[in-house]
């Protein structure tokens, strides 16, 4: 009974958290980040990505705060009990993450972004989470008939910490200036950004309630599919009323389909990018801000996922795959398609070899 309550009032305590970091997360915009995009996993490490020149000209090049201030948030929750983790299919995660980012850019936004998107009134990003919605279902349906990305198990301290001290060097790096492509620490410009001291102060806080919470929009819509309490299903839909609350006070609130920033309004192909990020998000073992969040709290395998997201923004934007304000590309739509069926037949192959008996 004791037990109960215990897990009752940390989910209340949750969904408050929840309800204040997306109040946080439209404070951001507010302060000079792109529009609904307060936070997002595969938009900016896309950003980070440009910043190591990873990506073509033109691309958005900009060293995000927000991804020090995550993983920082993380390491400090559990600073008291880090578990370094690792040893669980890291290729795939690489893989799986590279396929994430295609999806998200061509959506224009993570899961996280699209909870934004909708609180800031965007109906699109509200059509394209049926494509989340049914690519989590079909990876939970997988799940329930064996499909697992594997264990993760203790390794030394210092496999965990190796992917934050590495994030360590690039935000003195960054806080260095002229390392760096895009603009310094103390600089306005493209892409649009707040502060530093403002992204990387909340996203701290973000982290820290990331962390404590496990909160994963991905992990909460499976919620829906799975027996048991609902709370993070419940968190969920209070992030976007804290975000909306607070982007409405703004004067950033705008309902319907044209003229939302960073959006175009293709129902089919937001359905279809949300999909794919549905399902690598849900087999790989969460979203990308999920990802970002478990690496500072000493996963290796989720650095694993965080490098293919990185990686595959740089590829997004070197290919055409990413979308515009006119809709998707040809060659985004193809890779969208290519990666769903990809997905689906590796899911297919793991659950089959998990079920398969080991020969004598």
């Amino acid at each position: 009974m004791l037990r109960q309550q215990s897990s009752s009032v940390a989910g209340l305590v949750g969904c408050v958290l929840m309800l204040i970091l997306g109040a946080m997360c439209a404070f951001l915009v507010a302060r000079g980040n792109p529009g609904n995009m307060g936070l997002c996993g595969a938009c900016f490490l896309r950003d980070v990505a440009g910043s190591l020149r990873l990506s073509v000209e033109g691309a958005p090049k900009y060293f995000r705060p927000e991804i020090i201030g995550l993983v920082f948030g993380a390491f400090v929750a559990r600073r008291r009990h880090f578990d370094a983790r690792s040893g669980s299919h890291a290729g795939s995660r690489f893989l799986l993450g590279m396929l994430m980012a295609f999806g998200a850019l061509v959506f224009l936004g993570c899961p996280f972004r699209m909870l934004q998107r909708i609180g800031g009134g965007d109906v699109s990003a509200m059509i394209g989470l049926i494509g989340l919605v049914i690519g989590v279902f079909v990876a939970y349906q997988f799940e329930k008939r064996g499909y697992s990305i594997g264990k993760t198990s203790s390794v030394p301290r210092a496999v965990g910490l190796l992917p934050i001290v590495a994030f360590c060097v690039l935000a003195w790096m960054f806080l260095d200036g002229g390392t760096l492509a895009g603009p310094g620490p103390n600089d306005g410009g493209a892409p649009a950004h707040a502060v530093w001291k403002h992204a990387f102060g909340l996203a701290l806080l973000a982290g820290l309630m990331l962390s404590a919470t496990k909160f994963c929009a991905i992990g909460a819509i499976r919620q829906a599919f799975s027996p048991g309490r609902k709370f993070a299903l419940i968190a969920l839909v209070l992030l976007i009323v804290g975000y909306a609350a607070t982007s409405a006070i703004a004067g950033n609130f705008k309902f319907g389909t044209e003229g939302q920033p960073i959006a175009h309004s293709d129902a089919l192909w937001n359905v279809l990018a949300l999909l794919l990020v549905g399902l690598t998000g849900a087999f790989a073992g969460g979203c990308p801000v999920r990802q970002i969040v478990m690496t500072g709290e000493g996963n290796a395998d989720a650095f694993m996922t965080v490098a293919g997201i990185t990686v595959g923004g740089a590829i997004a934007h070197n290919f055409g795959l990413v979308s515009s304000a006119a809709g998707p590309t040809p060659a985004g739509k193809t890779v969208v398609v290519a990666g769903i069926v990809v997905t689906l037949l590796y899911a297919a192959w793991i659950t089959r070899a998990s079920a398969t008996p080991p020969s004598p």
